[in-house]
């Protein structure tokens, strides 16, 4: 199937932001806002939503943690997304899909689970959070996407890309992570700026 012609989970973005939007990491009422999302959600196609500000795509939304290192990757230039050509991306994440629905009782962690084990290979025990819910209209690419920011913290550092022709990543402690993501536009800095920076 062509990537337009996907299903996509989306809120229409007067629902989402009924009571105010905010720009950055929303890190209260959490629950609020995850309820909102699965009782207001629809599906629609992914082509007709991609520059459609009226609506909200909603994006799982991956930080990895081990000990003191978390996940950074990048696309290559084989990759598909041309927008996201260069940034750092501190975040594994992608589109909830029809099909999840059929995975779990639960549609927003079953599409987080799935994009996160297409993307990654890893064997180890994983504690999950969500820690945030992400806007930024800044740029076109993200102004149609809210992220859902998710927290793994693993018990072991072997966490691989699976498509290596397309991405690149490895752990940094959070000094290595700021000097990444200073000159990368996109979710990176912000999560690094009003989150992480304030773990250390």
């Amino acid at each position: 199937m062509n990537k337009d012609d996907e299903q996509i989970l989306v809120v229409k973005s007067d629902i989402l932001f009924r009571d105010g939007k905010w720009q950055g990491l929303k890190t209260d009422n959490l629950d609020y806002y995850t309820d909102l999302i699965k009782k207001n959600c629809e599906f629609k196609r992914r082509g007709d939503m991609e520059n459609d500000t009226s609506y909200q795509q909603i994006i799982p939304y991956i930080l990895f943690n081990y000990q003191d290192k978390y996940f950074l990757y990048r696309y290559l230039k084989e990759a598909g997304e041309q927008r996201l050509k260069n940034d750092y991306i501190i975040g594994v994440g992608g589109h909830i899909n029809s099909e999840d629905v059929k995975e779990s009782e639960d549609v927003l962690e079953a599409g987080r689970d799935r994009e996160w084990d297409e993307e990654i290979d890893y064997k180890g025990k994983l504690e999950k959070k969500l820690i945030g819910i992400l806007n930024d209209d800044r740029r076109a690419v993200e102004a149609v996407h809210i992220g859902l920011v998710y927290l793994f913290q693993g018990d072991t550092p072997n966490i691989f890309v699976k498509e290596t022709d397309k991405m690149a990543g490895e752990l940094f402690d959070p000094k290595e992570l700021a000097e990444k993501v200073i000159n990368t536009e996109g979710w990176a800095p912000i999560i690094y700026d009003e989150y992480l920076k304030n773990l250390n």
